[in-house]
């Protein structure tokens, strides 16, 4: 017994009069004093069924039985529905199944929510997660995913790129995240670790000759979870031997067209825009700016260092943005919370009302001529300001900013603005440890003219490393590596990393660099967040099939789970009681 003759959706006009066999979920039951009709629901659309009792009594015996989700197959002739009854939102909509036989192959329990059922606390969702999944929102957008997987797929293969699979259990060498750490068996006491990324394994596969190298990885890292994060997440992970940076950002922005094109949507222009990260931090106090709306910060340090406001006078950073539209003192004092949420002691601001009139408890400390300085072109605007470590003052008038441009519908949500932000400084002082730290990675290459900053002034050092930004969320990095050893050394050396440490952890790497390196470089895209975007998805979890939740659990399975004491034993390994 053939299951199927055609898929629910499938069924069209030109199958008017053709006896047909359909199977599926029961999306919905209606009974009609006797008539029932069924929507017959699978991975092809929709489909209704029409069980007439005058046409069989053993079938409408049946359909009386018949719940919601529960899986039933049908047999009958198909007839055009009458004028009145044609849905046109339905590809489906013009034809329905009179049945002669209907089974029942499958029952269900009562569901615990319905499919089409709004606002379901996530948890729920996620511990039913194979209810979830039939809804046509989860449907969509993993169907949407393996079109862009399969897209990028092609056009890699098109541009001479070699899939290559590279190891998940691998070598520890600390950076970054935390590991995920794998026990091993058959030496007690050795681990392996799951791979952050492909990250040293493409560079080795550029000296092994491969030239263009490409996976979709699937990549671990240890880390508290949010609306872009994962434990377990993939990527588009590519490395190219003897490119330059253009020709690496010309095959990430094909990659991007060829998803867009792959789903019917007009692509963005290339090439994406530019901006330094020393300018994007300038203007937008962020290195992943939304480009959708402006609301740009402006430097005012040098005009205040003789002001009598000393809180300006005494901060080694005063920026400023300004928003043309007047605040109330409510919608200032929360504004003020939220800089203090990111760090910020306060948020000064200057009203100039419809007369451009000034209304601020700091007017008076400040001089006519740096109210000038930042009076607006038009009254009726607010001006706000941030005081403090320039590192501070980015990162407090960056969150004010993404805030006002939602709140206010600031945001062109028609538009999608890519960005590729160039130039990343090499290093970063990490105060904890009172040492300097790779700002991308340890492998990163230095600007080219920039090798003697190194050791001279490692903070004014830039890398050749570069993002991809879409509507202000970080679709993932990359830069032109270091293929000299030497240059290698004197990085690891810049961060504190001695001679036995680096051949300790990096060992292996070191001496493939020793055995003809080509120049190389690459990118790695994060898949779940640019899906994510695609979709119109503010949180990955809704692009991923069985996600973990913000606390690292997946509900649906229960893991994380203990392990049983034998198999603990057999590992070497034993569980310490935790504090708390």
């Amino acid at each position: 017994m053939r299951w199927r003759d055609l898929r629910a959706g499938e069924l069209r006009k030109e199958h008017v009069g053709q006896r047909l066999a359909l199977a599926g979920w029961v999306g919905r039951r209606r009974d009609h004093g006797g008539l029932v009709f069924i929507d017959l629901r699978d991975e092809s659309g929709l489909a209704q069924l029409v069980i007439n009792p005058e046409r069989t009594e053993e079938a409408a015996a049946v359909a009386h039985g018949v719940r919601n989700e529960f899986v039933v197959r049908a047999e009958g002739e198909v007839a055009a529905r009458a004028p009145e009854a044609v849905n046109p939102s339905l590809p489906t909509g013009e034809v329905e199944l009179q049945v002669d036989q209907l089974e029942i192959v499958s029952r269900s329990e009562p569901l615990p929510f319905q499919l089409d059922e709004e606002n379901v606390d996530e948890v729920t969702r996620l511990r039913y997660r194979y209810l979830d999944l039939r809804r046509e929102r989860m449907q969509r957008n993993l169907r949407l995913s393996a079109a862009v997987i399969s897209a990028i797929r092609r056009f890699m293969d098109e541009q001479g790129f070699v899939d290559v699979w590279t190891p998940n259990l691998t070598k520890a060498t600390p950076e970054g995240a935390r590991d995920f750490v794998v026990p091993v068996r058959l030496q007690p006491g050795r681990f392996f670790v799951l791979p952050q990324s492909p990250q040293l394994f493409k560079q080795i596969l550029m000296v092994a000759g491969f030239g263009r190298y490409y996976q979709i990885a699937t990549c671990f890292r240890d880390e508290d979870l949010r609306a872009d994060r994962q434990f377990e997440f993939r990527q588009l992970d590519l490395e190219l031997s003897f490119p330059t940076r253009e020709e690496v950002l010309d095959t990430l922005e094909g990659a991007v067209v060829a998803s867009f094109e792959a789903l019917g949507r007009t692509p963005p222009e290339r090439p994406f825009r530019r901006l330094t990260w020393h300018e994007a931090m300038a203007r937008y106090g962020s290195d992943k700016p939304d480009l959708r709306f402006g609301l740009e910060l402006h430097d005012l340090t040098e005009e205040t260092r003789g002001s009598e406001f000393k809180v300006f006078a005494q901060a080694p950073s005063v920026q400023y943005l300004t928003l043309p539209q007047e605040l109330s003192r409510a919608e200032l004092a929360s504004l003020e919370e939220l800089a203090k949420e990111w760090g910020g002691k306060g948020l000064a601001y200057l009203v100039f009302d419809e007369e451009d009139e000034v209304r601020s408890p700091i007017a008076k400390f400040l001089s006519a001529e740096l109210v000038d300085a930042v009076r607006p072109e038009q009254p009726g605007a607010t001006v706000l300001f941030g005081a403090d470590e320039p590192e501070t003052v980015a990162r407090v008038l960056s969150a004010v900013r993404n805030h006002l441009g939602r709140q206010l519908a600031l945001i062109d949500v028609s538009r999608d603005e890519f960005l590729w932000v160039t130039d990343f400084p090499l290093f970063e002082w990490d105060e904890d440890n009172k040492r300097w730290a790779a700002s991308h990675h340890a492998f990163t290459g230095v600007r080219p003219g920039d090798e003697d900053l190194i050791e001279s002034d490692p903070g004014q050092a830039l890398s050749q490393a570069y993002d991809l930004v879409w509507n202000g969320w970080e679709l993932g990095s990359g830069s032109i590596r270091i293929h000299d050893p030497e240059i290698q050394r004197r990085v690891f050396k810049a961060m504190g990393i001695d001679e036995a440490e680096a051949q300790e952890r990096f060992g292996f790497l070191l001496e493939v660099l020793r055995m003809g390196a080509p120049p190389h470089g690459g990118f790695a895209m994060g898949i779940e967040r640019f899906v994510a975007l695609m979709a119109g998805e503010q949180n990955i979890r809704e692009v991923v099939a069985f996600p973990k939740t913000a606390s690292g659990s997946e509900p649906m399975t229960g893991a994380p789970t203990p392990i049983a004491q034998d198999i603990l034993a057999e590992l070497g390994i034993q569980v310490l009681p935790q504090d708390g």
